[in-house]
């Protein structure tokens, strides 16, 4: 895998224009309770919250492939999508009939996973604005080139399904407003890449509502003026288009044509570093984890010290079968930036699993800080002025809004509800 500025062979020196990767998760919620459950494989799963068997509240927050298969949407009450959903019938001739599932929200679960899935992501991008929980825009730029640009999402599509167990869809395009169009195409699972100068090309006979920004309301407004593709749109005049929407308008215009001036801008400064490795099946062996323990913890130390990271707190984590997933960590009176203290700690709290099967470890570092100056040593900290401070996950929702500059041009294709709707 490359770093820093390194390419791909074969790609020029002279940099080519901007190359935006969309990673969207496929059905994110549903594919980890998959992860702990695999009997939900292939099964009609809804994950929803706030609902308890007879209430007719609650809300569905994902429903898997299978379920949209009964007709149940995101933000459906989950009184009426269990209603869809098929019953076991335990007297059926047939034991492979399908059964409707549910299961609540977990985001700390989610979370989890998602961490995993981001730290590929930052692994394989210098530059990376997570958007939400599930999906996140990737500037690989300076990492390949358009003639091997597919090769180059396939890759991290197989990094996050090999490395993490879960699947995405991945759009590759010289702008955010297509790579985003192109990861939506061809969900589940896809790739779709569309090269420089193709975008008008390829957005033309694409219904309206899949320009970038276009909502149901949006859609039925230009449906009235005569406008039903993006070629439509690409076609009308910008003009006619500011007075009806305001500049809004223009700027829906120039996505249907391609025109997307935007570069991929990180959301901030990490909350935490860390590198995670599974084996091939869960060990046993104490030195085989402490081993891979090892080489993490080397791996997290380069990566903060690259990035000028200090670190306050220290952690592992043990994900033991089916996927129970389990973190320890330690908090130190201040920040760091000490490769060798990291191991120490790492290994120290690793060694609570010695006894149990492991089929992946991880090393994190997090409680971050940046500093501008010179780098603080443990040794220059009261020990006794900072208890423990261990940071607490983050509670982002899944989001319904995907652009990055502007959250009222987003409208939710993917079938999963912000938490934060209900």
């Amino acid at each position: 895998m490359p770093s820093g500025d390194a390419t791909l062979p074969g790609v020029d020196d002279e940099r080519p224009d901007q190359i935006v990767l969309h990673v969207d998760m496929d059905c994110f919620y549903a594919a980890c309770e998959r992860l702990r459950e695999p009997q939900l494989r292939g099964e009609p799963l809804v994950v929803g919250m706030g609902y308890e068997p007879g209430d007719d509240i609650g809300a569905v927050a994902t429903a898997s492939y299978e379920a949209r298969e009964y007709g149940v949407e995101s933000a459906m009450a989950i009184s009426e999508a269990l209603d869809r959903l098929p019953r076991l019938d335990e007297d059926a001739a047939d034991p492979d009939e399908s059964a409707g599932y549910y299961r609540p929200v977990d985001l700390d679960f989610y979370q989890s996973v998602a961490a995993e899935v981001k730290a590929i992501l930052h692994d394989c991008a210098d530059t990376v604005r997570e958007v939400s929980i599930d999906e996140a825009y990737l500037d690989v730029t300076d990492r390949t080139g358009w003639e091997v640009a597919e090769g180059f999402g396939r890759h991290v599509k197989n990094r996050i399904e090999r490395e993490v167990g879960v699947v995405a869809s991945v759009g590759v395009a010289p702008t955010l407003s297509a790579a985003k169009v192109a990861s939506d195409y061809d969900k589940p699972d896809g790739l779709v890449v569309i090269e420089p100068g193709e975008v008008a090309e390829f957005f033309a006979p694409l219904s309206v509502e899949e320009v970038h920004g276009v909502g149901p309301v949006t859609a039925r407004t230009l449906r009235e003026l005569g406008i039903e593709t993006a070629g439509d749109l690409a076609a009308a005049d910008p003009h006619e288009l500011v007075d009806r929407f305001g500049d809004r308008g223009r700027e829906l215009y120039d996505r249907a044509r391609g025109a997307d001036t935007r570069e991929v801008t990180p959301t901030g400064d990490p909350k935490s570093l860390s590198r995670e490795s599974a084996f091939a099946d869960a060990v046993e062996d104490p030195e085989r984890k402490r081993e891979q323990v090892r080489a993490l913890a080397e791996a997290v130390a380069t990566r903060a010290q690259s990035k000028g990271a200090l670190y306050r707190t220290i952690g592992v984590k043990a994900v033991t079968p089916p996927y129970d997933v389990n973190t320890r960590e330690r908090s130190l009176p201040g920040p760091i930036d000490d490769a060798d203290l990291i191991e120490e700690i790492a290994l120290e709290l690793i060694a609570e699993f010695d006894d149990d099967r492991v089929r992946k470890v991880g090393v994190r570092v997090s409680n971050l800080e940046f500093p501008s100056g010179e780098q603080a040593r443990l040794g220059g900290w009261d020990q006794d002025t900072e208890g423990d401070d261990s940071e607490a996950a983050g509670r982002q929702a899944e989001s319904t809004t995907d652009d990055p500059d502007r959250s009222a041009l987003a409208d939710d294709r993917s079938g999963q509800s912000s938490l934060t709707d209900f």
